[in-house]
């Protein structure tokens, strides 16, 4: 018996997800209804090669070797995105990602907070300051790297994003990934980091290394409101942004920065 349309459409989108961060092992649990065991077959292998591998079906943006171009259909793509409950919930606008689409670095965080909402801009206010100057910091210029977040759409009073919204949303930010492809990825705070590895792990478990995602490097530092929150941890993100520089070959500065 064949799955309903909107059942198959949502298991394609979840199995892409996971294979998207590079699971594609799934176990089958013991199912009590008829719809729970399609659910179960649908994220088998199996079950995925029986749905003419939906999971690795191109996008739009596949065939486009221009970044900025690509990036624009995923825009497209994406379009006034209703896809999760935060549309519903006082978001303005989505924010969808700014800056170099040939970016050799990008920094991944968490979620828009009020500017963003307002402005339609990732990391515009004192975080955005803050990173900023980190940037800064390196040797670079905002305008040099790419910016963007795990969901494109602020929850309300800024709290933390559920992990069905980062489902939904994260796999645009992947596609993100694939079309810029840097050179290195930054994530800014747990739920940045805990999103793309898929691991569970505390800060202090996830920083000091590199890991690889999807072939490019990635590395775990604090978000900018964390350090706006306790200042006393900015000397260990420096040491986190002075890894990233020196696998990127840039110029580490004599001074600390402030």
């Amino acid at each position: 018996m064949p799955l309903d349309p909107a059942l198959r459409r949502a298991l394609v989108d979840r199995v892409r997800y996971y294979n998207d961060l590079g699971i594609y092992d799934f176990y089958r649990r013991t199912a009590t209804t008829e719809i729970s065991d399609r659910v179960a077959r649908a994220h088998s292998p199996a079950s995925v090669v029986e749905e003419e591998d939906l999971s690795s079906a191109p996008q739009p943006e596949s065939t486009i070797t221009d970044p900025d171009a690509a990036l624009r259909l995923i825009r497209e793509d994406l379009g006034d995105c209703t896809r999760c409950r935060l549309h519903k919930q006082g978001r303005k606008q989505i924010v969808f990602g700014v800056g170099n689409p040939n970016a050799d670095l990008m920094f991944i965080g968490e979620a828009p907070g009020a500017d963003e909402d307002q402005q339609g801009e990732p990391f515009v206010g004192r975080a955005g300051q803050l990173l900023n100057n980190m940037i800064k910091a390196m040797g670079l210029r905002r305008e040099e790297v790419y910016i963007a977040n795990i969901i494109k759409c602020r929850p309300p009073g800024n709290r933390t994003p559920e992990r069905d919204e980062c489902d939904t949303c994260s796999p645009f930010l992947m596609r993100q990934i694939e079309a810029i492809r840097p050179k290195a990825l930054v994530a800014l705070g747990a739920v940045a980091a805990k999103t793309l590895l898929a691991i569970n792990a505390p800060m202090s478990e996830l920083r000091g290394r590199w890991y690889d995602f999807r072939g490019t490097k990635l590395a775990v530092t604090y978000h900018p409101a964390f350090l706006l929150r306790d200042p006393r941890q900015k000397k260990e993100a420096w040491k986190d942004l002075q890894m990233v520089m020196k696998e990127m070959g840039l110029a580490l500065p004599e001074k600390t920065p402030e």
